[in-house]
């Protein structure tokens, strides 16, 4: 598995997963995407993984945020899957971004989405990918890469 953080090279043409979903807006909010990687890496995907993260805080580089939308779209644009991992939690894990992301995406034909139970004012995301794609949302984060993997590995 190659994991591909923010200012690292998106590569074209190759299976890849990016990692949508709400980013911690704070030190103190744990990122739900360390347990995704351990999950795709305990089954053995042997893909990319788009994180739209600095790969650690010292990284952050206030210009950097200029361009980091290019960087993000273009993994969009490049990922076979686009997963949508919402653990929505007010007021830390918001995902106001990823709300518009999830909209703008969603008809590319290549989301999946999921959310914890716990998840909070999902409604209309829920029903959203319902009437789009004619499914449920995963509520298990190791079922929703689960089926990543096998959506990515159809269209090499």
């Amino acid at each position: 598995m190659k994991v591909k953080y923010y200012k690292d090279e998106i590569i074209e043409n190759e299976k890849s997963i990016v990692l949508c979903g709400p980013t911690p807006r704070d030190t103190t909010t744990i990122s739900w995407r360390p347990e995704a990687l351990k999950i795709l890496e305990k089954l053995n995907y042997d893909g990319i993984v788009y994180v739209p993260e600095y790969e650690n805080e010292k990284e952050y580089d206030s210009d950097f945020e200029k361009v980091k939308y290019s960087w993000e779209r273009n993994t969009y644009l490049n990922s076979t899957v686009i997963i949508f991992w919402v653990p929505r939690k007010i007021p830390n894990m918001l995902g106001l971004t990823t709300n518009v992301e999830f909209g703008y995406w969603l008809k590319s034909g290549k989301c999946i989405y999921g959310r914890p139970d716990y998840a909070q004012r999902i409604a209309y995301l829920d029903w959203l990918y319902n009437l789009e794609y004619k499914k449920e949302p995963h509520n298990n984060l190791e079922e929703l890469l689960k089926e990543a993997i096998i959506l990515a590995s159809k269209e090499e």
